[in-house]
């Protein structure tokens, strides 16, 4: 599964893990990326979300008819 969230668009930063000694070895910040289901009452169905933290809370304010309409705009398959 790719670790991007659908509503925010964040993903994986990228940056060095620093041992004592200081070496620097690459090392990769993942996204706290959750699957939610919702229930959708204009499209009548369940839709399958892959969701940040943030864009938990986003559905939370904006509403879940909302996001999705933004989603199906971009071109999001929901």
């Amino acid at each position: 599964m790719s670790r991007v969230c659908q509503v925010t668009g964040a993903q994986p930063g990228f940056g060095h893990r620093v041992s004592h000694s200081h070496r620097r070895t690459k090392r990769r910040f993942d996204v706290n990326v959750q699957t939610r289901h919702y229930w959708v009452p204009s499209l009548n169905r369940r839709v399958t979300l892959t969701l940040s933290a943030r864009g938990i809370k986003t559905v939370d304010r904006r509403g879940i008819d909302a996001v999705v309409a933004d989603l199906l705009a971009r071109g999001v398959r929901v």
